[in-house]
């Protein structure tokens, strides 16, 4: 899942929403540093990861794209579903995206002293370019795959992706709306569980 997605899937929580945020950017033992409900948010964004990249409707909707982008599919699906959410966002909050939004950049900017450095540096640039608004833009996708092709090591061709978004976007749209509402059970049941262990 991508950052739209995670911050939904935090339900309101504000240290469930950070860990969730920086979970990519704490190895190993590096998430001791870190107060007990910052770690469940970690605990659960590699849980719904795997969730993700495990799922059937998921799989099947990467089936689009293999050929082409091989196994950086798994990249692109994520960020193709943070465009979904935003396109039918009325559909799963009673906010508005923009709001919802605000909010999540607000309640991130309260913890950034823990920050891991590599997340701060990135962290910047989200929220000065407002990439979690700009996901709900076929030009948004664009720009975020194409800043990720320029960091891969191979060539990537994911700045081309969001030509199959346009071509495959009814394909995708019931793969996601199948699929999304599966990971928020999912979610809320997997925190739950993670309250009552950690």
């Amino acid at each position: 899942m991508n950052f739209l997605a995670h911050a939904f899937l935090s339900f309101d929580q504000e240290k469930i929403l950070v860990g969730n945020f920086i979970a990519d950017f704490v190895k190993g033992r590096q998430i001791e540093n870190f107060e007990e409900e910052i770690k469940r948010g970690i605990f659960l964004h590699r849980e719904i990861d795997l969730f993700t990249d495990s799922h059937p409707l998921v799989k099947a909707g990467q089936s689009y794209l293999r050929p082409k982008f091989g196994h950086y599919s798994t990249v692109i699906t994520d960020v193709f579903f943070d465009y979904f959410l935003i396109k039918n966002w009325s559909e799963f909050s009673a906010s508005t995206v923009e709001d919802f939004i605000q909010k999540t950049y607000d309640t991130l900017d309260r913890h950034e002293d823990i920050f891991p450095e590599r997340f701060a540096n990135m962290y910047y640039w989200m929220k000065k370019d407002n990439w979690l608004l700009h996901y709900g833009e076929v030009e948004g996708i664009r720009r975020s795959l194409t800043g990720m092709a320029k960091r891969t090591r191979f060539d990537s061709k994911m700045e081309e992706a969001h030509l199959a978004l346009i071509e495959f976007e009814d394909e995708f749209e019931v793969i996601f709306f199948a699929f999304f509402r599966e990971l928020e059970t999912f979610a809320r049941q997997k925190l739950s569980e993670l309250a009552s262990h950690l």
